[in-house]
């Protein structure tokens, strides 16, 4: 009879490890697939789309024209993976807000696929050059979408320069508050000029460390 009481409490548990495991992984794997992904179809937009030049444009502007869709479900499919790898961490036992602001980060490049920027600088062509003197509402939602991405992204890797260094992880301490730093700055620098390539940068630094860390996490659960 005690034989039969251990083995029914342990083996639910063990189960819920499983599944917790099963979870962790393959939310990891999204988390890896997410940022290789969102700059490649960037870049081959970049160099295909007509009148389009990362130099000028943000990468944001891909969301426009008739072929807009690319870029808006780029945003959103790269956002949801996001969330699911937040999902993923808060079960690998991360913290709290660790995976909390990284599931923000994919809530806004959601909102960013969502809402489209106005059209500017002769794009998608035809548009007016410059920018327009009054935004239009989508463009302000997809601007919030944009801050709230970044900002909660920088965030994270705050927090987790404060984890590595809790676990004694230095060098990956390093590199994430690194990372922060780095695109931080990139995405603060005044003045216009090269604008478009700052932020473009900035993004591949912070989509690389959450490739980082997603590796990290999957390998806790080898």
């Amino acid at each position: 009879m005690r034989m039969h009481t251990v083995a029914s409490i342990a083996a639910p548990t063990t189960a819920r490890s499983r599944d917790t495991s099963f979870v962790v992984r393959a939310t990891t794997a999204g988390g890896i697939v997410a940022g290789p992904a969102f700059v490649l179809v960037v870049l081959l937009q970049a160099f295909t789309r007509e009148g389009y030049a990362l130099s000028r444009h943000p990468v944001s502007m891909l969301a426009l024209g008739d072929l807009g869709w690319i870029q808006s479900a780029n945003f959103i499919l790269s956002g949801a993976l996001m969330v699911a790898f937040a999902v993923g961490l808060r079960a690998s036992r991360a913290g709290t807000w660790g995976p909390l602001l990284v599931g923000l980060f994919g809530i806004g490049l959601i909102t960013a696929g969502v809402f489209v920027p106005d059209p500017a600088w002769n794009f998608p062509p035809g548009a007016p050059d410059g920018i327009p003197s009054q935004l239009s509402t989508n463009a302000m939602l997809h601007g919030v979408g944009f801050s709230v991405a970044f900002l909660g992204i920088s965030a994270a890797c705050l927090v987790f320069t404060r984890r590595f260094m809790a676990t004694g992880e230095r060098m990956l301490a390093a590199y994430t508050l690194a990372s922060a730093v780095i695109a931080l700055a990139l995405s603060g620098w005044p003045g216009a000029d090269g604008a478009s390539i700052r932020y473009f940068a900035a993004s591949v630094i912070v989509w690389t460390w959450s490739v980082v860390l997603a590796i990290r996490v999957k390998s806790d659960q080898a």
